[in-house]
């Protein structure tokens, strides 16, 4: 099969086309939303391919049916009626204040109007906007067709200044309801971002918007299926380990068919080497610092449980930590189900670069130094393989003997008894190993399974007071946890380890081998 270029940081639909790039036909889907609806929302985490997204919507209204040769909308659409397009975008750099994101969307609307050769008689951003809606109807004859990418993404840059935050989301707020007043002269709106506004903060006049995040139909939008990979990127797959492939990339759902992430993917390819690139392109700081001032129990973000209503709301002053890590990409829907009205939802780690990457960064922030947890990931790994126990037992006490006693003695969250578990979970899922969760309701102590290399060990993390109880290795025989991992007739080794909450020590670390 023919290689063709791979379109790495490419988000016009134009350039693919034209310049013959892979492409991934997502354009039945795009006809059957324009055909079937009139305004929608979307929101995925960054670098999903929302902006490629857009700006295939911008090509379909404007009738360019040259870059649709070959594909789906080529038979689907109607190419007879152009309509004007407004595209709006705020994924170029960083504004800082209401001041600047007005500054930017009059530059927006200055040279919407120059390309259309419009000249505005209004000063203010709503009158501009206003006019350019109206005056792009009369020029064409024709309803518009607003597309707005990233529309949140100025409220996002600014969560560290909450005050700064609120006067830029009210800015855009009052921009944004021109689309509502608007309605009559448009025939399609589309907004999408990587968090979804509550609509009382930011789109109390946008109440007619469909939103199609959590629609099954639409789940594989943006993003790349398996079936993708077999019909695009099949020469791209050569050599490399699918399997391997899906474990590190795959994972990402909403209510649908699971994904990929095509930065990943596409990096992938291009270097054929299995690296965290999307995570490395940046993980917010706020999120790390509120997951930090939540005192969140790490391992519970591997299997989270969390109603739909809490998954979908966010504003600035109101951001659960369920809803702020599943919007960004960090979690994803495992599972669901309906109750009446409500929708509960299960929440897990997409994959294995989210899961080790996430926790790498987690660790460092739980022992108060990046440079503390970086040494010890290596020997971890390497006892494991080797099934040294004696071994993981003075590990361990390293571990928590290397976190400096003033940080603990200062951070809130070292006085949470979740802290000690959230470190030795962490500590695990930073390498991306196979856990298996099996009572983590009581956040001074976890009952974990690690399945690696032939190996199955089974430990009860338990804190006390000061002096070794006896009664983590005791708790883990009664339960019979082992029993349900015998068949795979490999070794099991089950690990009674307990953490003095007053000395800030191991004191007990307690080993049979069934």
């Amino acid at each position: 099969m023919q290689r063709k270029k791979l379109p790495i940081g490419i988000q016009t639909f134009s350039e693919i086309r034209e310049d013959d790039y892979y492409y991934v036909d997502k354009t039945a889907l795009a006809c059957q939303l324009a055909q079937n609806g009139k305004a929608y929302f979307l929101s995925r985490p960054r670098r999903f391919g929302k902006s490629l997204l857009i700006s295939t919507f911008a090509e379909l209204f404007a009738g360019n049916q040259p870059l649709f040769q070959g594909l789906a909308a080529e038979q689907q659409w109607d190419w007879s009626k152009q309509h004007p397009v407004i595209r709006i975008s705020f994924a170029e750099g960083v504004v800082q204040s209401a001041e600047a994101v007005q500054k930017r969307i009059q530059e927006i609307l200055e040279n919407q109007a120059q390309t259309a050769g419009l000249v505005y008689r209004t000063e203010t951003i709503v009158g501009r906007f206003i006019e350019l809606i109206q005056k792009l109807h009369q020029q064409s004859q024709q309803k518009v067709v607003v597309l707005v990418d990233e529309y949140d993404k100025p409220i996002l840059d600014n969560l560290a200044n909450l005050e700064q935050a609120r006067a830029i989301r009210d800015e855009l707020r009052n921009f944004y309801s021109v689309i509502k007043g608007q309605d009559a002269l448009l025939r399609f709106v589309f907004l999408t971002g990587v968090s979804k506004f509550s609509k009382v903060s930011l789109f109390s006049g946008l109440n007619h918007l469909n939103d199609i995040t959590l629609d099954g139909r639409y789940s594989a939008l943006c993003g790349y299926t398996d079936a993708d990979l077999d019909e695009v990127f099949a020469a791209e797959l050569e050599g490399l380990d699918r399997a391997e492939v899906r474990h590190w990339y795959n994972g990402y759902n909403w209510l649908g068919e699971s994904v990929y992430n095509p930065f990943d993917l596409l990096l992938l390819f291009q270097k054929r080497d299995f690296r965290n690139y999307w995570f490395e392109t940046g993980t917010p700081t706020f999120l790390i610092d509120l997951l930090r001032q939540r005192q969140t129990f790490t391992p519970e973000l591997a299997n989270l449980i969390a109603m739909e209503a809490l998954i979908s709301r966010f504003d600035v002053d109101d951001m659960p930590v369920e809803a702020l890590m599943f919007q960004t990409g960090y979690l994803t829907i495992a599972d669901h189900f309906k109750m009446g009205a409500l929708t509960e939802f299960t929440l897990k780690y997409p994959n294995y670069e989210v899961q080790a990457s996430l926790n790498a960064l987690l660790l460092e922030v739980l022992m108060g130094h990046p440079s503390l947890p970086q040494p010890l990931m290596g020997p971890l790994y390497r006892l494991l393989l080797k099934g040294d126990l004696d071994g993981l037992k003075n590990l361990i006490h390293s571990l928590f003997a290397s976190i400096p006693y003033e940080w603990q003695r200062s951070t809130p969250i070292a006085n949470y008894e979740g802290y000690y578990a959230s470190v030795f979970y962490s500590y695990f899922a930073a390498l991306g190993l196979d856990i298996r969760l099996e009572d983590i309701t009581n956040k001074e102590r976890i009952d974990m399974t690690v399945l690696f290399n032939q190996q199955v060990f089974l430990f009860e993390f338990k804190v006390v007071e000061e002096v070794p109880e006896g009664k983590a290795l005791e708790q883990l025989q009664k339960k019979g946890y082992a029993e349900k991992y015998r068949a795979l007739k490999q070794p099991i080794y089950l690990l009674g380890i307990e953490f003095s909450k007053t000395e800030r020590q191991l004191v007990a670390f307690e080993v049979e081998k069934l």
